[in-house]
């Protein structure tokens, strides 16, 4: 026999919310949170002057997201010193992104067409690595394998020039970044509607309560009983 589920009017939980008290600094600084770690330099400055949220060294944000930029765009020579001047202990202590770095430079050389370049490059700097690791060196011998193919749409990791590869090696450098700078790596706010939309998927199997259908709006809607 089916058991039925409760019925929570609308009356009935919008006083339930309004009970659940949030305070206004809380929700400003979840809000700079995402600001910061997205990189929105200019809204971020914005808010916090009408917010009056504590100071962010917004310079910092800047060159972290110009640092991204530089790696997105295939420029990871740039990336590297850019992010050696604003702290080089970053890639000191962090073997595994260096060589992610190095990869990529390894990555733009053979979309440029430069074998021998790309060639040399891998043997002096990324097969010493390579023999230091086991998965730098499953990671490198992928990569070298482009080489192989004169159409790169035949080769089997010809997704390591998509425009993916830069973004996730970019991320990886991001987030670097941030841990350097006492940050999270990712913004509070996507994992907390996340929490939402599983806490509602959990509650829709006892109860029919007003819910939020689109988060983009969070307008409450009636179940359908």
């Amino acid at each position: 026999m089916a058991t039925s589920k409760k019925v929570i009017t609308r009356g009935e939980w919008e006083k339930k919310l309004n009970d659940v008290k949030i305070k206004k600094e809380d929700m400003n600084k979840l809000v700079m949170n995402f600001l910061v770690t997205e990189g929105y330099v200019e809204v971020a400055e914005k808010f916090r002057m009408e917010s009056g949220t504590e100071h962010i060294n917004l310079a910092t944000i800047t060159d972290r997201m110009a640092i991204k930029k530089a790696v997105q765009s295939g420029n990871v020579e740039d990336a590297i010193e850019k992010m050696n001047d604003l702290n080089p202990e970053i890639l000191d202590t962090n073997s595994q992104l260096f060589f992610h770095l190095q990869q990529q430079r390894l990555i733009e050389l053979i979309r440029k067409g430069k074998v021998e370049e790309g060639l040399v490059f891998a043997h002096e700097e990324l097969a010493p690595r390579g023999q230091e690791n086991q998965s730098f060196l499953e990671e490198l011998e992928r990569t070298v394998s482009l080489f192989a193919f004169e159409d790169f749409s035949d080769c089997p990791v010809g997704e390591l020039l998509d425009m993916s590869q830069r973004l996730k090696t970019a991320n990886e450098v991001n987030a670097a970044i941030l841990a350097s700078q006492s940050h999270e790596k990712d913004p509070k706010l996507p994992s907390l509607l996340k929490m939402l939309i599983w806490a509602q998927k959990q509650l829709d199997e006892q109860a029919a309560y007003p819910r939020i259908k689109d988060l983009s709006t969070a307008i409450l809607e009636d179940s359908v009983v």
